[in-house]
């Protein structure tokens, strides 16, 4: 039976696959569908074609396989709020995630015999509302009502979600707050085609301590009155706001945030602690979006360490240099790399008012700046890297090699490059001991990945 693009066709799930998609087949060609699982069959329509595979949504569930959550009227992207695991119950979410890092690591790494351990879960109650930033796109509806939400799949449409179930409490309610407001005001908003119209996004960040930094994205090069107006009032009526910007975006562009951004009201920063630190958070910083899980995170990648007490370390890619200075604590120094400025600036103001005085921070790409610290003769025992999801250019993975670091513990929030990076760095010599996945974004297919490699002498 061959299909083509519009076909319905009935279908059975049979696995899901890295990247979170179901996986059936007819009459031996694969199709993959997003929001299924195991066990499932469906009807689909096939929605695109290639030579060997094709893709398909589902039209209709018409058998759910034992592992999709007990309400079954829900079968699409949008129905998930965006979840591309929310279809499955927690269990087995976990229990894919973990296989999924095993199959990524023999396929792309080509490493079999590293034990993967079970992926660490967390716990029931934080697997909704524990994103604390949240970025939302304005857009007109039918009824040119204003409206925030998150494009559908593969599109620039908006769909309003009024409760974002991954979002924390407090940016749903602010940006409910703000949406009321907006649409009792003639502030217009931005029309991507035209390149016209002022509001782009929304960006809310909140901390464990229920506060929260609203920052409103225009197309503009500086702040109109009227916009300056309108959030003063949501300011001053809104208690959990410390911390209110504007952020200038008049680029043709699909970066959220603009380069420059305009503090306005109330504090600059507001804190969150990890550790007993105290970390600075502006709209720029980069800082993990879920603290209960990252602190379980960043736990397990400091204990892979040995002997931390005797150590110089590298943080590469610090982001606000949250890792290297609770690293800090027990290492002789942390050198902290980090590209963003603000982020820098941010991490210099933490390190300071936690009088945190053995690191030291360096602003620049971690692919030349790791090399030349090395190579001006620092003392460095070992590195901690968390790069974004592209990984780690694989000649600076060479070279570092070549100056005989003896540990190197890896952070990844994308498998399949920490699977290339770690196939590189057992080319290199090193040999790698131990992976953990950890559950950072419930109800979504991405997942965290901490490695340590060490040296063979």
């Amino acid at each position: 039976m061959s299909v083509s693009t519009g076909d319905k066709v009935i279908i059975d799930i049979e696995k899901i696959v890295y990247g979170g998609e179901g996986l059936g087949f007819i009459d031996d060609f694969a199709v993959f569908v997003p929001m299924t699982v195991p066990g499932d069959r469906v009807e689909i329509e096939i929605i695109s074609k290639k030579k060997t595979y094709a893709r398909g949504l589902i039209t209709k569930l018409i058998k759910a396989g034992p592992e999709r959550i007990e309400d079954t009227s829900k079968i699409s992207f949008e129905d998930f709020h965006g979840c591309d695991f929310g279809m499955l119950n927690y269990e087995s979410q976990l229990k894919y995630k973990t296989e999924l890092v095993k199959d990524v690591m023999e396929k792309i790494g080509g490493i079999k015999d590293v034990p993967v351990s079970d992926i660490i879960g967390a716990e029931e109650k934080d697997t909704r509302n524990y994103r604390n930033k949240v970025i939302e796109p304005f857009a007109l509806d039918k009824n040119k009502k204003i409206i925030t939400g998150m494009f559908k799949r593969k599109s620039h449409e908006v769909f309003e979600v009024k409760e974002n179930i991954l979002s924390s409490e407090l940016a749903n309610k602010i940006i409910n707050i703000v949406k009321k407001m907006l649409n009792k005001s003639k502030i217009s908003v931005y029309r991507e085609k035209e390149h016209k119209g002022l509001l782009r996004h929304i960006m809310v960040r909140t901390n464990s301590k229920n506060e929260a930094m609203l920052a409103l994205v225009i197309n503009s090069k500086k702040v109109p009155k009227d916009v300056e107006e309108f959030l003063k009032g949501i300011y001053e009526n809104t208690e959990e706001i410390k911390s209110v910007y504007v952020s200038l975006n008049s680029d043709i562009t699909n970066v959220a945030l603009g380069k420059e951004n305009i503090h306005l009201f109330g504090d600059k920063y507001i804190k969150e602690s990890i550790n007993g630190i105290n970390f600075n958070i502006s709209p720029n910083s980069f800082f993990q979006i879920n603290v209960n899980q990252t602190k379980k995170l960043y736990d397990i990648g400091i204990s892979f360490f040995d002997n931390i007490q005797d150590k110089y370390i590298v943080d590469a890619f610090s982001g606000t240099g949250t890792i290297g200075m609770i690293l800090s604590k027990n290492a002789e120094k942390v050198y902290s790399i980090e590209i963003v400025k603000e982020a820098v600036k941010d991490g210099m103001r933490t390190a300071k008012e936690n009088n945190i005085e053995n690191i030291e921070f360096i602003t620049g790409d971690v692919n030349k700046e790791l090399l030349n610290l090395i190579e001006k003769g620092k003392r460095v025992d070992a590195v901690i890297f968390d790069p974004p999801r592209k990984g780690i250019e694989g000649d600076s993975l060479v070279k570092l090699a070549g100056h005989g670091i003896e540990e190197i513990v890896y952070i990844s929030c994308n498998p399949s490059t920490f699977a290339r990076d770690s196939k590189i760095l057992t080319e290199q010599g090193y040999r790698l001991e131990k992976i953990q996945p950890v559950d950072m974004f419930p109800r979504t297919s991405h997942i965290e990945v901490v490695g340590k490699f060490r040296l063979n002498k």
